[in-house]
């Protein structure tokens, strides 16, 4: 894989993670007739899902996992626990979940761009 595709990869993941969350709070959590559906005792299949992302931030589960993740990334200097710790940001942030997704997004981007810096400066012997 070339090293520019390699170096792109993670943040294009990250990218693919904030478009799902902001579709699930836009076309999914947020729309009055989905609210509406799911409100009586037996709407649609989904529904079930549905309030189980809304637990979800209800119960600040999405911040918790996503501060956890920061705390990981910063002691596991590596691009997966990086690139966990910044998509769970960004899907903190999209999931009323402001503060520690913040803290999450801020501290996993900077922890990918320092492995990423590490892994392209040569060796020095």
């Amino acid at each position: 894989m070339p090293s520019r595709l390699r170096a792109a990869l993670p943040w294009v993941v990250i990218v693919i993670a904030a478009i799902v969350a902001t579709w699930v709070r836009y076309g999914f959590i947020e729309p009055p007739h989905i609210a509406y559906a799911c409100e009586a005792g037996h709407g649609p299949w989904w529904c079930g899902t549905r309030n189980l992302i809304v637990l979800g931030f209800l119960s600040y589960g999405y911040g918790y996992a996503a501060a956890v993740a920061a705390l990981v990334s910063l002691f596991l200097r590596s691009t997966v626990a990086a690139v966990v710790a910044t998509s769970l940001g960004v899907v903190a942030l999209q999931l009323y979940c402001y503060e520690a997704g913040a803290f999450a997004l801020l501290i996993g981007a900077l922890r990918l761009v320092r492995v990423q810096v590490d892994r392209a400066r040569p060796a020095v012997a």
